[in-house]
């Protein structure tokens, strides 16, 4: 992740996620962001302690050409709030909460985190294990009427060799690894948060394999959508401390985010801190210079309670809370979800090594 621009860490091998890998169950990440955070019950008095970890990461690039001519997919009418979003049986969270049934700090970590939907990232490059890891979550979802949310994090060269580098060999074998994500999106509604920083963060790679990224990128999104039309694809923007507006919009474009037969829109704030109220302007003011039909945005809401730190720290900064709950349902025009993307409670790195999980810092979030 970048001081100036914050970026993703992925669980396991990247930030905050219920990381979904090869050898154990998913675990979801997210990136926060300030804004108004939701009202929260007193809490009972709780003695704190024990240790903290977390993670975050961000995508960076390599090599790659991807094509795609494929005719758009029918464009499918987004319901507002099916049942709610789906919370995954399986994270670092439930983890501890289920380890220490006596720790003080636990009634209000599984209530305020742990009992939330939080996305599930596939931040490990592993084709032959991805259809059946990503069909568990969206069966699951499809199970109880509710959306999953899952983060496809594999890109070539992800983070720019931060924290979180390296996802696929190449862009071939990862436009190879996206098909088999696709083929277990299923037939259910599904959001997908398509490479958190692979578009904000591109500038760390030649034009020429800038071109080849953004190629792959609006690949995956087509993919996607043919796969399951009920799939919604949101493309990264970033957040509103970083690129301007016009210059995010214009980047999106190149990526494909501008076009039905591979977006629904924009996600912001994922890892980050920055008050809802800027995302939503922001969000805004990159949709109006994007253009294209029917776009919304999903903002990252998970740690951005009290909204960006003043010095910029992006690294489990002192001071922060939670955001608001998820939900389908914001009752803002053009913002779709606010969505937990970033897991709280697992480290960007300061508190812990990436993407691990603390307790004392869930429950300095949480309370």
């Amino acid at each position: 992740m970048v001081a100036a621009a914050s970026v993703v860490v992925a669980a396991g091998t990247v930030s905050g996620v219920i990381s979904a890998t090869a050898e154990g169950p998913d675990v979801p990440e997210a990136r926060p962001v300030p804004s108004a955070s939701p009202s929260l019950v007193p809490l009972p008095v709780v003695p704190s302690a024990s240790p903290s970890v977390s993670t975050s990461a961000s995508p960076s690039v390599r090599p790659k050409r991807t094509s795609a001519t494929a005719s758009a997919p029918p464009r499918v009418k987004k319901t507002t709030a099916s049942s709610g979003l789906y919370r995954h049986p399986a994270s670092r969270v439930l983890d501890w909460v289920r380890a220490h049934p006596d720790d003080p700090r636990r009634p209000v970590i599984e209530s305020r985190i742990a009992d939330q939907p939080a996305a599930v990232w596939f931040a490990d490059w592993s084709p032959d294990t991805v259809t059946a890891r990503v069909r568990a979550v969206t069966s699951g979802g499809a199970a109880q009427g509710r959306v999953p949310v899952v983060v496809p994090y594999a890109i070539p060269g992800r983070d720019c060799g931060g924290y979180s580098e390296g996802g696929a060999p190449d862009l071939d074998a990862y436009d190879g690894w996206i098909d088999r994500f696709a083929a277990g999106l299923g037939s259910g509604e599904v959001v997908v948060i398509l490479e958190p920083d692979s578009v904000a963060q591109a500038d760390c790679l030649s034009a020429g394999r800038r071109a080849e990224r953004f190629a792959s990128l609006a690949r995956a999104g087509r993919v996607f959508k043919q796969a399951n039309p009920r799939a919604r694809v949101y493309y990264d923007a970033g957040h509103s401390g970083w690129h301007s507006p016009a210059e995010q919009a214009d980047l999106l474009r190149q990526a494909g985010a501008a076009s039905p037969a591979s977006s629904d829109g924009i996600f912001s704030n994922v890892s980050n801190f920055h008050a809802t109220a800027d995302e939503i302007a922001y969000d805004r003011a990159v949709l109006d210079a994007l253009g294209g039909t029917g776009l919304g945005a999903v903002i990252d809401t998970s740690r951005n309670g009290n909204g960006a730190p003043a010095d910029g720290e992006w690294c489990d900064p002192a001071g922060r809370t939670l955001g608001r709950a998820p939900t389908l349902s914001t009752g803002e025009a053009r913002i779709d979800a606010y969505l937990w993307v970033k897991l709280p409670g697992e480290s960007d790195g300061c508190k812990g090594a990436p993407g691990t999980f603390s307790p004392s810092y869930a429950y300095d979030l949480a309370r």
